[in-house]
C-alpha cells in the first residue's frame, strides 16, 4: 500500500494543439506544503482543477488514498481533494451564511459548524466577530478569499489546492493565512497542500519542495 495521500501518474493535457504539460508525475504525503511552480500560461491552474477533478482528465490517471479517481463518488473526492480559486464565488449571504451553506450539502450533513474554531481562526486573521455579520455583496477580493478559506477548513478537507489564495490580501492578512495554513496542516491527520504563487518569497516561506511546469 502506498505511503501518499494523492498521486499524480503520467498526467498530460492539451489545449488545442499545445500540450501544457506532459508526463507529469508526482506524490502527495501527509504534512506535504508543496509549491507549484511555472511560467504564466504553464497550466497551473488548469493542474489545480484537474486534480480536484473540475476539469477533465486528459491522459494519466490521480490515486487518492490508494484508489483511483474513477472508484471515487465524486462529491466524496472533492469534499477531500479541495480547490480555493483565486476569485471565489460566494452566496449573497452573511459571511457566518456563507461558510454554513456547504454543511446542508449530503456530503457534509454529517460534520458540524463550529463556531469557535471560526472565532478562532478570525482571531489569527485579525478579524473580529463583527466580520461574521457582513454581507458577503459588500466584501472586498481579499476578504472574499478569507471566507472561502474559512469555508474550505469548516469543510476538513485532506488535500487542499491553493490558487493564488492570498492574492487580492495585503501583507498582514496574507502572513495571517500562512500561518492559519500550516496551523490547519499541523493540527491534522494526513493533511497536505499544493499552493501556486506570484510571489517567489511566500513560496520559500510556506512550502518544503517544489513542483515545476
Amino acid at each position: 500500500m502506498s505511503s501518499a495521500i494523492l498521486e499524480a501518474n503520467n498526467l498530460s493535457h492539451k489545449v488545442k494543439s499545445q500540450w501544457l504539460w506532459q508526463n507529469l508525475s508526482f506524490s502527495m504525503k501527509s504534512g506535504d506544503r508543496v509549491a507549484l511552480i511555472g511560467p504564466s500560461g504553464s497550466g497551473k491552474t488548469v493542474l489545480l482543477r484537474t486534480l480536484s477533478a473540475l476539469a477533465p482528465l486528459q491522459q494519466g490517471n490521480i490515486r487518492f488514498r490508494d484508489r483511483e479517481l474513477s472508484e471515487w463518488e465524486m462529491p466524496q473526492y472533492r469534499a477531500q481533494v479541495m480547490y480555493l480559486p483565486q476569485r471565489p464565488a460566494l452566496p449573497e449571504a452573511s459571511v457566518e451564511e456563507a461558510i454554513r451553506e456547504p454543511l446542508s450539502l449530503r456530503v457534509h450533513r454529517h460534520k458540524q459548524y463550529d463556531r469557535a474554531a471560526v472565532s478562532n481562526l478570525l482571531e489569527i486573521l485579525d478579524r473580529d466577530k463583527a466580520f461574521l455579520v457582513k454581507q458577503t455583496s459588500h466584501l472586498s477580493g481579499g476578504e472574499r478569499q478569507i471566507v472561502a478559506f474559512l469555508r474550505a477548513v469548516m469543510l476538513q478537507p485532506t488535500v487542499l489546492l491553493l490558487d493564488e489564495p492570498t492574492a487580492s490580501l495585503d501583507e498582514k492578512a496574507a502572513t495571517a493565512i500562512e500561518a492559519a495554513i500550516a496551523s490547519w496542516i499541523d493540527k491534522g491527520n494526513n493533511r497536505a497542500c499544493l499552493w501556486t504563487s506570484h510571489n517567489p518569497l511566500q513560496l520559500e516561506r510556506v512550502t518544503t519542495r517544489q513542483i515545476r511546469l
